[in-house]
């Protein structure tokens, strides 16, 4: 953890970390378990901890595509569009991300028996109130088509997943992780085109959503700062 920098200590329950230098794709993954198992274990003793990176680039792959058959084709498809592939320690299908993106954790001190699909729901809607108090026609609910489906993906307009969550439980603690693209999306769609062929999953293209198209002026800070507070406050 010694690339994090910036941690912004605050009243509790919160603490937020932004993280000012990306890690290696694998090693910034599992932060993400290391932080859930602090705040678990008390040693984070803040009942919250939001942390923000603008990561290196990362096909980021679930356990379970790890053992598809086109898994290795996967792998390799990621490295000939310059994304290092990378399992995550969450749920859901193949994500690709950059440092223009944003990528967030959000982790909560809860018994790790809480409904998954409630905690879903009620991340997502935080997320969903902090966009549309920016001025974004943000939406829970999954875009037919889209990449990483998920009942609770937040979208914009009804049209094109903006943010997809996942989530890991231990006892103690929920880790929610989701990923906002800022740029332009042609980079992504076609690592993401190969890395789902590969594995045999289709998806639709044209769901990719990015700030870039909903609303260019909102800067990266601002998107931040009303998630760190969603979350924290």
């Amino acid at each position: 953890m010694t690339a994090i920098a910036d941690a912004r200590l605050l009243p509790a329950p919160g603490l937020v970390i932004r993280q000012t230098a990306a890690l290696p794709p694998q090693d910034d993954l599992d932060a993400s378990v290391d932080l859930l198992r602090g705040v678990a274990s008390g040693s984070i003793p803040e009942q919250r901890v939001v942390r923000l990176l603008a990561p290196a680039p990362t096909v980021a792959m679930s356990r379970r595509e790890s053992r598809m058959p086109g898994y290795a084709d996967a792998r390799a498809a990621a490295l000939r569009h310059g994304f290092t592939p990378a399992i995550r320690p969450t749920g859901g299908r193949a994500v690709a991300y950059d440092e223009s993106c944003l990528v967030f954790d959000v982790i909560s001190r809860e018994d790790a028996d809480l409904d998954p699909t409630h905690f879903f729901a009620r991340a997502g809607n935080t997320i969903v109130d902090a966009l549309c108090e920016l001025g974004l026609d943000a939406r829970l609910g999954e875009v037919a088509g889209e990449y990483c489906p998920g009942e609770f993906s937040i979208n914009a307009r009804g049209v094109v997943k903006l943010i997809g969550t996942s989530q890991r439980a231990v006892r103690g603690a929920r880790l929610l992780s989701g990923m906002l693209a800022f740029g332009p999306v042609d980079r992504f769609v076609a690592v993401l085109t190969e890395v789902n062929a590969a594995l045999g999953l289709d998806w639709d293209p044209a769901t990719f959503g990015t700030m870039d198209t909903e609303d260019p002026s909102l800067g990266r800070d601002s998107v931040e700062a009303a998630l760190a507070a969603a979350f924290v406050s």
